[in-house]
This record gives C-alpha cells, sequence and structure tokens, in this order.
C-alpha cells in the first residue's frame, strides 16, 4: 500500500498538477486521507513548492446546515476567497466518513449555500482557464465510499487504484498514451458544428461553432478519459432521460428527465427527488447546460455513484447544468456544476454534422 500510494503522488504532483519551485499548493482531504496526504505533502516539497493542508473533521458540514442562520449559510469564508485568488495549485482528496451525512438537509439550505458561490466559483473557473490556477480532484477510498458503490474496502480500494493506472509499471507514461488517443478525437470535433446524441433515451441537438472541444486525459480530474466543450448556451433542444442517478450535495435523484428549448430546461421531473430536483433549478443559471462530453474510459465499466468515476465510463455521455469551463468558450454563469449520465452502449448514435461518428458506445472516427 505504501508503494502504491507513493506512485498515486507522484502521478497527482508530477502528471496532474505540474508543481514546481515556489507553487503556492493546498492539499484538502479528511483525516481518513492521512497515508496519502502525507505522500502528496513530502513529493510536492521535494518539488520545491509550499504545501499546506486544509483537514475536515468528521460531522461538521451537518453541523452547520443544522445550525447555521440564514446569514450564516450565505457566508463566503474571506480564507477560501484568497486561496482561490493566490493559490497556484490545489489538490481535493475526497476522502468522505459519511456519503449520507447530509441526505435529510432542507435542500432550500443546500441550495441557499450553493447560490452564495457563486463568485467564488466564477474566480475558480476564469483562474483555471487562463492556467492561473492548476487543480486535480481525486479519490482515497474510505468505507463509505465503498458501501456506496456495493464493494468491499479492499474491492474499491482495488477499483480506484487501477482506474488511476496505478498497477502499471509507469502510471504517468499510461495517461500521456490515453491523452494521445483522445487528442485525435478532440481535433475531429474541432471541425464540427453541430451534435446530436441519440439513443432510446436521449434525443438531443446543440451546436458547438465556435467552441472548443478539450481533451480531459488526467490532469484536472484523476482518473479520467474524457472529451468535453460547452455547447451554444441557446442552441440546446430536445429531451432526455438520464439513466444513472444525479447525485447532488449528498443526495440521489433517480430517473431525471429533462425537456430543453432553445437552451433553457423548461420540464424536469424525477423519479425520486422531485424536491430537491425543483430547489436545483431555482440556482440562477442551472436552467442552462455548461457541459456536454462523451465519456471515454473503457477501463472504467461499474457505476459507482461518484461522479469523478461514473461521467468517465466508456459509452456514456454526460451534459452538466450550470456553470461552463471558459476555456471552452462557454458564457453560462452558474454557482453550480451539475454533471448528469446517461448509457450511450446500446441503440445509440453520435451524429456531427450529419455524420455519425460514435454507435453503440464507440467511436467510429
Amino acid at each position: 500500500m505504501e508503494s502504491i500510494l507513493r506512485k498515486y503522488a507522484k502521478l497527482l504532483v508530477d502528471y496532474s498538477l505540474s508543481l514546481k519551485k515556489g507553487d503556492r499548493f493546498l492539499i484538502k482531504g479528511s483525516y481518513l486521507a492521512e497515508e496519502l496526504v502525507r505522500e502528496v505533502y513530502k513529493a510536492a516539497l521535494e518539488k520545491g513548492a509550499l504545501p499546506e493542508t486544509q483537514i475536515a473533521i468528521n460531522g461538521l458540514s451537518k453541523i452547520f446546515y443544522d445550525t447555521a442562520s440564514d446569514d450564516q449559510l450565505k457566508d463566503v469564508s474571506p480564507i477560501s476567497k484568497y486561496i482561490t485568488e493566490n493559490y497556484d495549485a490545489l489538490l481535493n482528496i475526497e476522502s468522505p466518513f459519511n456519503l449520507k451525512d447530509l441526505q435529510n438537509v432542507d435542500p432550500a439550505k443546500k441550495q441557499a449555500a450553493a447560490a452564495a458561490r457563486r463568485e467564488i466559483n466564477k474566480i475558480f473557473m476564469d483562474r483555471s482557464a487562463r492556467n492561473e490556477l492548476r487543480w486535480s480532484l481525486c479519490v482515497f477510498p474510505t468505507d463509505s465510499q465503498a458501501q456506496e458503490a456495493g464493494m468491499s474496502k479492499c474491492e474499491y480500494e482495488e477499483f480506484v487504484y487501477s482506474a488511476c493506472k496505478l498497477y502499471e509499471d509507469d502510471p504517468i507514461k499510461s495517461w500521456e498514451k490515453l491523452y494521445d488517443d483522445q487528442q485525435g478525437v478532440v481535433d475531429y470535433l474541432n471541425g464540427k458544428k453541430k451534435i446530436q446524441y441519440l439513443s432510446k433515451d436521449v434525443d438531443v441537438s446543440f451546436s458547438t461553432e465556435g467552441r472548443l472541444w478539450l481533451n480531459s486525459g488526467g490532469t484536472h480530474n484523476m482518473p479520467s478519459g474524457e472529451v468535453f466543450t460547452a455547447p451554444v448556451e441557446d442552441s440546446v433542444n430536445g429531451k432526455v432521460r438520464f439513466s444513472y442517478p444525479g447525485i447532488f450535495m449528498g443526495q440521489e435523484i433517480e430517473d431525471i428527465c429533462l425537456e430543453i428549448k432553445e437552451g433553457q430546461v423548461v420540464k424536469w421531473t424525477a423519479g425520486k427527488g422531485q424536491e430537491l430536483l425543483d430547489k436545483v433549478f431555482e440556482i440562477e443559471g442551472a436552467r442552462y447546460f455548461g457541459e456536454v462530453a462523451i465519456g471515454n474510459n473503457y477501463g472504467i465499466q461499474k457505476f459507482t455513484r461518484n461522479m469523478l468515476f461514473d461521467e468517465k465510463i466508456g459509452g456514456t455521455i454526460h451534459m452538466a447544468v450550470g456553470a461552463t469551463y471558459p476555456e471552452t468558450g462557454g458564457k453560462n454563469e452558474s454557482s453550480i456544476h451539475w454533471d448528469l449520465l446517461a448509457d450511450m452502449k446500446q441503440d445509440s448514435q453520435i451524429i456531427a454534422d450529419g455524420e455519425v461518428i460514435y454507435r453503440n458506445g464507440k467511436f467510429l472516427i
């Protein structure tokens, strides 16, 4: 395990974040991830970076939502704002104690807290787009994640480390190959203007004219394996049923169906979690899409209720309501960026400028 975590830290520091001497670097995680935090901290120091840590304590988020006043819910920490405005690199190590901790929190409180972070989220997105802020998200396996994924702790550890290619002799070289393979797809898509996702659950079209498809090959997310862009905001039309549950602030929303006209979500239903879904679409900017993407990592095939892995599943598409990534050329702003996932492995196509480029979970190009 020590050897695996050392490889994990090297992958994050050298490849995902490309840390260098003098970088002001924040490592965030819970104390459950202390083994990985230590290895990342050491690897960062060896690079000459200036690492700091921010360690979460079990139960504080639940106490906050149960106790905070309206003013406190809407407060944004000046420390968080300073970090977002000034630091060179951020690493968020997902290492939760209890994924159901916020299950029964009033959705209105979640909505208020999310809306309050709109400004800081915009700063984050803008600095990232200018490459002034390098960031990455990864997972340190915990019991709660394993239970959510329907695995034992050992099985989940193997799943995570395998997805990150840590059992390979040279994980960095493996990620560089995936990146190179995806670049051909990105280059092709950047020559197209109109895209349609089509399956038994999905019939959505949108324009990508003037937008930039990007290659997610293990930098911002570890693991990764997707290509994505932002649709022209008012160009999205159609209907979609997301075949996988959406997870919003720890709460599951099932069987989400959306109807979209001229870019705006005009109708939405959920088989479970309708009240929370209603609250999500009250958030400013949440009825428009900030991202459309295609999962391309065929080494990830199991749905684990963690979008860091799930949105990369080879043979899926996802669409995010809310904030865009500015580097794509998108304009939508919101305090949320919420990915919703649909399967495309059967009876499906992706059509670009009238040409079928993808069928039943695989690119034809």
